[in-house]
């Protein structure tokens, strides 16, 4: 009966994770949030201020959103939820690491320790069942 009930929550966390990918890389791109990197108002900008360059951007956000696709198409093909919890692991890791670069206050990201947590919880119940 546990078991159910983590693999249930293991896939609603599945989705949230991948609506809220989605929410920041195509809704939320061009807008500002008070979770932005330092003073930007926008993805360019919050990159710009992490020293990274754009291209860059894209690739990450190419990969979030694959990510993202993943998560949902793993809720019927179980296979591709590690790889991709495990991926979005590192990500969460250098988000983090860049706001704490940038010297930003903590809750500029609390969201990115969110989805990191999210992602080490999938990465666990599927390195398990």
């Amino acid at each position: 009966m546990q078991e159910i009930l983590i693999i249930k929550f293991a896939i609603f966390l599945q989705v949230i994770v991948a609506l809220g990918l989605v929410n920041v890389w195509l809704v939320r791109f061009k807008k500002s949030t008070k979770y932005r990197g330092g003073n930007a108002k926008n993805m360019i900008e919050e990159f710009q201020q992490y020293g990274l360059p754009k291209w860059f951007m894209y690739i990450v956000g190419f990969m979030k959103i694959t990510i993202a696709i993943m998560l949902v198409v793993g809720i019927f093909i179980n296979v591709l939820v590690l790889p991709a919890a495990a991926m979005l692991v590192l990500l969460m890791l250098g988000a983090v690491g860049v706001h704490v670069k940038v010297k930003d206050p903590i809750i500029k990201y609390v969201p990115a320790m969110l989805i990191l947590g999210a992602a080490i919880f999938l990465v666990a119940v599927n390195s398990i069942f």
